[in-house]
């Protein structure tokens, strides 16, 4: 994973939305980017300036906008990092979609990249090891919207321990 860009929280957001906006209609405009971040022309426009200053973006007054190689690579980084931890959020913790979307946009600015690495790394493990797998992740879905663990969690967890250790209930 490529290392974190200096660029502000809400310069990260712009260079985002500028992204998915070029992904749909092969460039953007301000007032798209407006729209799509709910802020005023007069905050696009100094967005825009210093996004162009890094030159992550192709800019100038009233003409389309289109990201540069190193503002797609900035911009991709952006959005692995934010599906990450939606993914994370949404599958491992059983978080619903819509808070798991709010919290990747809130944490995805300020996580370093070994953290999110980290964890993609958790949850590709946790699927495939013997021990835990989709049954454990459910299982942990379960426990978070119920409050209880499933039927067999004692003969599951028999199987995965010597019989000398004993293992408390949550």
């Amino acid at each position: 994973m490529k290392e974190k860009t200096d660029l502000s929280a809400s310069l990260e957001d712009y260079i985002e939305a500028i992204y998915h906006i070029i992904e749909k209609k092969l460039v953007a405009r301000s007032k798209e980017i407006a729209a799509k971040l709910d802020v005023s022309q007069a905050s696009v426009t100094e967005a825009l300036r210093a996004l162009s200053k890094k030159s992550l973006i192709n800019y100038a007054p009233y003409e389309a906008i289109t990201l540069t190689e190193e503002g797609k690579i900035v911009a991709e980084d952006v959005i692995f990092r934010h599906e990450a931890l939606k993914r994370f959020f949404v599958e491992v913790l059983a978080i619903d979609s819509t808070i798991a979307e709010e919290g990747a946009c809130k944490i995805e600015h300020s996580a370093p990249p070994e953290i999110i690495a980290r964890m993609i790394s958790f949850t590709k493990f946790i699927k495939v090891c013997p021990r835990g797998g989709d049954d454990l992740i459910k299982g942990f879905a379960q426990y978070c919207t119920k409050g209880m663990q499933g039927e067999k969690c004692d003969d599951c967890v028999s199987g995965c321990r010597p019989p000398s250790i004993s293992v408390p209930r949550l």
